[in-house]
């Protein structure tokens, strides 16, 4: 069974995962380290972790597995998901896959590395957009039937 996972503490799209598993009956599990509302939703489950860095991502990282689809922003947990089996999106509706985890690892260890260097360098990224909240949904409806597929067959 196809299940979707949600790297859930700053999420920005909760409500539009919850949508597309709804649509689609396929369970949704968010995992954070607590101050999220539970979901009326009987297809959506919340997993409360204990407070720490990374709590969550090893959470997820531990049960998603192939046929499952994980939403983060992580990378990390992203390339241990990718590993696992699973297909991974982050909330602008980018996959990453195994056939770039690889440079987008590189670049966050880059970038990382570059803020580091100078302290006083501002800025971050992009602001979140309408855009990127409706390539988000195509892309996990598009993402999640395969994973069904996948799970069943």
């Amino acid at each position: 069974m196809a299940v979707i996972w949600i790297d859930a503490d700053a999420c920005p799209v909760k409500a539009e995962a919850e949508r597309v598993a709804t649509r689609l009956g396929v369970g949704l599990v968010l995992v954070s380290n607590g101050g999220l509302r539970p979901s009326a939703n009987p297809l959506v489950r919340m997993v409360y972790v204990s407070e720490g860095p990374d709590e969550a991502d090893k959470h997820i990282a531990e049960h998603a597995g192939r046929g499952d689809v994980v939403v983060t922003n992580d990378i990390p947990l992203a390339a241990k998901c990718i590993e696992a089996g699973a297909a991974v999106l982050r909330p602008d509706g980018e996959a990453l896959t195994p056939a770039n985890i690889g440079n987008v690892l590189a670049t966050r260890d880059l970038m990382a590395d570059l803020r580091s260097a100078d302290p006083f360098r501002q800025g971050g990224g992009r602001a979140f957009s309408k855009a990127d909240r409706s390539r988000f949904l195509d892309a996990l409806d598009r993402v999640a039937r395969k994973a069904m597929r996948e799970a069943n067959g």
